[in-house]
């Protein structure tokens, strides 16, 4: 039992360690052919919008609106693999073969 309980304090302190270095490594999507890039961190969250000013036209809001949205969305997907991938490598021996660590909310 207590090498269980060990074990348990092991998972859960590569889990912050990694948690912590995830929020120190980015990923940059375009959207637009480049027109929106949108930066995120391994934690999910939106660190950097870069628009071209040539995306900026006064009288079509709307198609600005629209590649901010598809740009951010591709980056927090991004980050979402990125931290997934990341989670895998830090606690790779310590899960069962084949499970997901999406089941973890991760």
């Amino acid at each position: 039992m207590s090498k269980m309980f060990g074990q348990m304090m092991d998972m859960q302190k590569k889990m912050s360690e990694a948690k912590e270095s995830l929020g120190k490594k980015t990923t940059t999507a375009e959207a637009g052919g480049g027109m929106v890039k949108v930066t995120a961190n391994g934690n999910q969250e939106v660190t950097a919008i870069e628009i071209d000013p040539d995306a900026v036209d006064p009288d079509d809001l709307e198609l600005l609106e629209d590649l901010i949205i598809a740009g951010v969305n591709k980056a927090l997907e991004e980050a979402g693999d990125l931290a997934q991938e990341e989670m895998k490598k830090s606690m790779g021996n310590m899960l069962p073969p084949g499970m997901d660590l999406s089941q973890l909310g991760l």
